[in-house]
């Protein structure tokens, strides 16, 4: 398993030639690729409740680290994978990056960072299958994992780091190409758009 991180590479999503240099360095053929980035909002700032809480800057930064830096991934990832034989990418975003499934309102920028990820891999995912057959491109939802800044979050079931990463695995690895460009949550099921 080969992994790349901002601390042991730095690797910086949100600048295209941090990306462009770090991925120059591999050459596959990679039968699984995870993109697990993301902020949920900037440094000291928390997501917005309302409108009136916008920030254009804040706004930016969760874009570039939520959309911008996975596109910047995908768009190296093409020549990483084998053109014979079944792959999978899987980019983590998040249910609240559904359209259909926001009931709640609020999380502007990480909600419209989120759907802007999904949209990126779906397309990625039409375009990387004109050339692989096999290949398989998805949007993930792995729950609410837990860490140090899910416990301002009571009330939601949270499952520790590694159980998440299984089941993102275990999800990954049951996928077919009829399923490329999908978007799936931790148990397999499909997350609506």
């Amino acid at each position: 398993m080969t992994q790349i991180s901002r601390t042991a590479d730095g690797f910086d999503l949100t600048n295209p030639e941090s990306v462009e240099r770090v991925l120059a360095a591999f050459h596959g053929p990679f039968d699984t690729v995870l993109v697990a980035s993301g902020i949920l909002a900037t440094e000291g700032a928390r997501p917005e409740k309302s409108l009136s809480e916008i920030s254009a800057e804040n706004m930016a930064q969760v874009m570039a680290v939520n959309a911008i830096g996975p596109a910047l991934v995908l768009q190296n990832v093409p020549r990483l994978l084998p053109k014979d034989r079944r792959c999978v990418v899987g980019v983590i975003t998040a249910r609240v990056g559904s359209i259909g499934d926001n009931h709640l309102g609020g999380w502007y920028s990480y909600r419209a960072a989120k759907a802007a990820a999904n949209q990126i891999v779906r397309t990625a995912a039409i375009e990387i299958a004109r050339k692989r057959k096999n290949a398989i491109v998805v949007s993930l939802h792995p729950g609410t994992v837990e860490t140090p800044f899910t416990k301002a979050y009571p009330g939601h079931q949270k499952v520790a780091p590694s159980e998440a990463a299984a089941n993102l695995v275990a999800v990954l690895d049951q996928l077919s190409p009829s399923q490329n460009g999908g978007f799936f949550d931790w148990a397999g099921k499909p997350v609506p758009w």
